[in-house]
């Protein structure tokens, strides 16, 4: 044996990451620094549509999670047979091995109380409960025949945002970001708002998974500082700051050369960010500059934390160049009281998820931005009768339900005023155009250019991807 491959041999672990650590290093370096370069220079955006797998349709995306799961049936999936048979029990072949979150004795049907009207050129059918997203009917694509595998919240999230139900999977915003980055580098490529309590999943709906954790998303707060610990501390200036990260950074960059462990670069990453951030995200956050028809137009007041403040915050980041904005709303879980309950959250969000879609209409930026509203499965089509009576009353909810269920999509290139996907009679089972959740995402995907099969990353020894071994692109819903 030679003596070079000898010595390979018998190498341990530690001293052959420091014989190519300063390769490691200086590749890491290289793409950190890239921003520094005379090409990004040149191209002060950073488009990154060189990433895509085919051109892409939308450029960024604004995902409006209504936490809890909104009754489809009471607002986009209008069963005129539902109503005329509700309180009627439910038919034996349907209850015949069916499980359900609450409900354990077989229940009656029920039909929603609401009117629902048709908008617009399209004709699309709305409740009566969504006056002003009427007004935009025709920019929407409705899909009606979603179905998910879970009927538990928090597992239920987790697949709608990571496409798997545990922990530790990479989120839907955090894929986007890893796989086509941001276009601004004084902003975080995914950015999160929550509207009430955080879901029950946690962070991890944001989360970065086994994706190094530059990609994870940044919770922006509405109160105190937008992102904790961005200000500096009492007695410290700008300038101290700044020979404070050139300093730490130095070591970090030593030590990454050593090592070669990327979650330093993140780390170098992180802490450059944090201080540009620093100026870009005050002026972001204070929407007082805002003309007034504007904030009447969402319903917002500057500097009062609320769902519509959100809505605006998220036009602004997409317009800064944001690639992935996620906003949460709590307090849709409506097991009782689903009329009043979901009359009161519609008039909290009505107005500025409507007025959203029309200023970035009015912009020119509905195009290239992808709107998705959704929740993590739907409601039954049968009563949850707290108070045990046997009959609807206004007390009455709606159990968790996973086999059919409605969500939206508006701009960056789905079919306009356009319905997809059918259920029975009763909003029960899909009988037409099934979207299983992992067609979803792959749809979402597809929309921003990138193949879903193609966007992966190697862990624990195998490629994994958002949606697994699954999902068909829904070419249907595609303008």
């Amino acid at each position: 044996m030679d003596p070079q491959t000898e010595s390979l041999l018998r190498a341990t672990r530690r001293e052959l990451f420091q014989r190519v650590g300063t390769g490691i290093g200086s590749i890491a370096l290289a793409s950190l620094l890239e921003g520094d370069s005379p090409a990004a220079a040149a191209n002060p955006s950073g488009d990154t549509a060189a990433k895509t797998h085919f051109p892409p349709r939308a450029k960024n995306v604004i995902f409006l999670h209504m936490v809890g799961a909104p009754s489809h049936l009471d607002l986009f999936d209008y069963k005129p047979e539902l109503v005329r048979l509700s309180g009627q029990p439910l038919p034996d072949e349907l209850w015949e091995g069916l499980r359900l979150a609450f409900i354990r004795k077989k229940p009656g049907l029920l039909g929603t109380k609401f009117k629902f009207h048709r908008h617009g050129a399209s004709g699309l059918e709305l409740s009566e409960v969504l006056p002003h997203l009427g007004q935009v009917a025709d920019e929407l694509c409705v899909i009606k025949s979603l179905h998910t595998e879970h009927f538990n919240h928090a597992p239920a999230q987790l697949f709608f945002q990571t496409g798997f139900a545990r922990f530790g999977r990479p989120s839907l915003g955090a894929w986007v970001n890893y796989g086509l980055g941001s276009e601004n580098s004084n902003l975080p490529g995914f950015v999160v708002m929550i509207t009430g309590n955080v879901a029950g999943a946690g962070n991890s709906l944001w989360g970065s998974g086994f994706l190094p954790s530059r990609y994870q998303g940044i919770e922006f707060r509405s109160q105190g500082d937008p992102v904790l610990f961005l200000s500096n501390p009492e007695g410290i200036g700008t300038g101290d700051r700044r020979r404070i990260i050139d300093s730490i950074n130095h070591l970090n960059r030593i030590q990454l050369a050593d090592v070669g462990d990327p979650e330093i670069a993140t780390r170098i990453n992180q802490y450059e960010m944090a201080y540009r951030m620093q100026s870009s995200v005050p002026e972001l956050m204070d929407t007082s500059s805002e003309p007034a028809h504007i904030h009447e137009m969402y319903g917002t007041q500057p500097g009062k934390p609320s769902f519509a403040n959100n809505c605006l915050l998220a036009r602004r980041l997409v317009e800064r160049g944001v690639r992935f904005v996620q906003l949460f709303d709590q307090g849709w879980d409506h097991h009782g009281s689903v009329f009043p309950g979901l009359q009161r959250k519609c008039r909290q969000v009505d107005q500025p998820i409507a007025a959203l879609i029309q200023d970035l209409r009015q912009r020119g930026l509905l195009d290239e931005t992808l709107v998705v509203w959704g929740a993590e499965f739907g409601r039954t089509p049968m009563v949850q009768d707290r108070a045990n009576t046997g009959r609807p009353n206004d007390k009455v909810g709606r159990d968790h339900h996973k086999d059919a269920y409605s969500v939206w999509m508006a701009g960056g290139g789905v079919k306009r005023g356009f319905t997809y996907g059918r259920t029975d009679d009763i909003g029960f089972h899909v009988v037409e155009n099934p979207m299983h959740v992992n067609d979803f995402h792959a749809t979402l995907l597809h929309l921003l250019g990138v193949d879903h099969e193609a966007l992966t990353f190697r862990f624990q020894g195998r490629d994994f991807r958002l949606t697994d071994v699954a999902g068909n692109v829904a070419h249907d819903v595609l303008a």
